[in-house]
């Protein structure tokens, strides 16, 4: 059985013991947080639309963390402009517990 279910502008496909990294979630590392936005599920069979108004994803929040340093550097010939600088995404690490359908 799995899900795909929408956070943080994007799409993931969930099983139950997945663990996954999404973006930064207001949780601490331990809670139980639960994903609303279920686009699909499939047991057997895929539901869709309607059919999985009502379900929910479970998830524990197992850490926070930072993703690796992409560097940006922005060049102009000629002009002797250039700028560099450094970004670090934030994540969330979460294990999916139960998918409710």
């Amino acid at each position: 059985m799995y899900a795909i279910i929408a956070t943080g502008g994007k799409q993931y496909k969930v099983a139950e013991g997945d663990i996954i990294n999404v973006e930064k979630l207001d949780a601490e590392a331990g809670s139980s947080v639960t994903f609303d936005q279920v686009l699909a599920v499939s047991d057997d069979k895929l539901k869709v639309g309607s059919d999985v108004a009502s379900s929910t994803v479970t998830a524990t929040v197992m850490e926070q963390g930072r993703g690796r340093k992409v560097i940006v550097y922005k060049y102009k010939p000629k002009s002797g402009y250039h700028k560099k600088n450094g970004h670090r995404q934030a994540y969330t690490k979460v294990k999916i517990d139960k998918i409710n359908a």
